[in-house]
């Protein structure tokens, strides 16, 4: 009862909010642009505004991330054309191409071949299907959706899990997690990755160059071979033993049809070794090779031109593309050096800022979209850097992992909701079984990432 009068409470206070902000955008729209003293607080109450909505969502993600570049476009912050001009930043186009090709390897059937050959290894025993579940999941994410990955692998999860009377439960949470670890290893593993590229890119100035495409993989391997080992060895203690809430055939029948071209498989797994190598060794542009490798998807007919259209997360691109303005705002106005004047004064010594940087993001992924919470952190982490004399490269890695690395809620990530009902979990049993992970997540970031980009 108290949770629902919480979250009542929260829908109320982000309404207000929007309303608010619609106002004082329409005020200020009929008068003249304020005066520059007052940039940076202003900026910093559409930075409030926008953290609210996005968590309360009492307007679509997608709503709020736009409603962000008019606000700044309204009050005169940046200019309009600067406000909207992410939709034609690299990362979004590279995302765009990436979600086409990701959705090319399940349709072509590429994807159920792997799943199958996990089901197949494990054998009939729990303690390997979860590993082996947990190491095909984290693979496949390191260069798929991973909200795909796990929509295709629940069904053959749970048949394998029926025919060996496994309860679902047992399974289904870690390979959520591990889904959300593999997506860290590589720069188009999850979308915070390309979005503290991009934030790195466009405040990090001369002598700082964005992360390489398997850089991530420095920490994000480590982190995966954690959240694997821990559930292999001491967190499957702490799953629950629940009873599925469908049968098999059910499972199988709430997945979205899709038209399946087998016999485009190995052309389409052909194009996909191609992008990863041109983005690993960077022979040609990222996004030239990721836009290249989705024409090719559609003109040797691996999936429809329909099929491409809808492979897209438009939310994400939104989110992306919307909140990116933030950085702009957030450098332009002087409200980041603000933020990393009162930050660096409270908190000084480099890895205690590390630990209060990434403790504050991994908290507030947890209860919001991982790629709002990364575009509202990443733009504060190179003005503190500055502030306090240090590099920004650990500051923002440590903010793309903890985004990634969450695993106290349903909420946390796509493929924590999706296990939600075929697991039968309840809210709490994510927490009871997460919460370790999320400690030595925690720890590792803190203590290996200044280690590997030092301060």
């Amino acid at each position: 009862m108290g949770v629902v009068v919480v979250n009542k409470y929260l829908k109320i206070a982000g309404l207000a909010a929007f309303m608010v902000l619609a106002f004082a955008c329409v005020c200020f729209a009929q008068d003249k642009a304020p005066p520059p003293i007052e940039h940076a607080y202003i900026t910093l109450a559409i930075l409030g505004v926008g953290a609210i909505l996005f968590f309360t969502e009492i307007i679509p993600l997608p709503i709020t991330a736009m409603l962000i570049p008019v606000a700044l476009g309204l009050f005169g912050i940046i200019p309009a054309k600067s406000a909207f001009a992410n939709f034609g930043n690299e990362w979004v186009v590279i995302f765009m191409a990436m979600f086409v090709i990701g959705e090319a390897t399940f349709i072509t059937g590429f994807a159920d071949k792997v799943g199958a050959l996990t089901v197949k290894l494990s054998g009939g025993s729990e303690a390997k299907l979860l590993i082996f579940s947990m190491v095909a999941m984290a693979g496949l994410s390191a260069f798929l959706s991973n909200t795909g990955t796990v929509v295709v692998a629940i069904p053959m999860i749970m048949g394998m899990c029926a025919s060996a009377g496994i309860r679902p439960s047992k399974i289904l949470m870690p390979v959520a997690f591990a889904a959300g670890l593999g997506g860290c290893i590589t720069l188009v593993g999850t979308p915070p990755n390309g979005l503290v590229n991009s934030v790195l890119g466009k405040m990090g100035g001369e002598g700082l160059a964005p992360f390489g495409f398997f850089e991530f993989a420095k920490i994000g391997i480590p982190l995966t071979l954690a959240g694997i080992g821990y559930y292999a060895l001491i967190g499957k203690k702490f799953l629950p033993d629940t009873a599925a809430t469908c049968t098999v055939e059910e499972s199988l029948a709430e997945q979205a049809p899709k038209a399946r071209r087998e016999n485009k498989m190995y052309i389409c797994l052909g194009i996909f070794l191609f992008v990863v190598v041109a983005m690993a060794t960077n022979f040609m542009p990222l996004v030239t090779a990721a836009m290249l490798g989705a024409c090719l998807i559609v003109a040797t007919r691996c999936m429809t031109m329909k099929e491409a259209f809808n492979a897209i997360d438009w939310t994400t691109i939104f989110l992306f593309a919307g909140t990116l303005s933030l950085s702009t705002a957030l450098d332009k106005s002087g409200a980041a050096k603000l933020i990393a004047t009162a930050v660096v004064s409270q908190v000084s010594e480099p890895y205690l800022l590390m630990a209060v940087v990434c403790a504050l993001t991994a908290v507030v992924t947890n209860f919001m979209s991982n790629t709002a919470t990364a575009a509202l952190m990443a733009p504060l982490a190179v003005p503190i850097a500055t502030q306090g004399g240090v590099s920004p490269l650990p500051l923002l890695m440590g903010i793309a992992m903890s985004a990634s690395a969450c695993f106290l809620t349903p909420v946390a990530t796509p493929p924590n909701t999706i296990v939600l009902g075929p697991g039968n979990y309840k809210f709490i049993d994510y927490f009871k079984a997460g919460w370790p992970l999320q400690v030595i997540s925690y720890i590792i970031c803190v203590v290996f990432i200044p280690m590997i980009w030092p301060f």
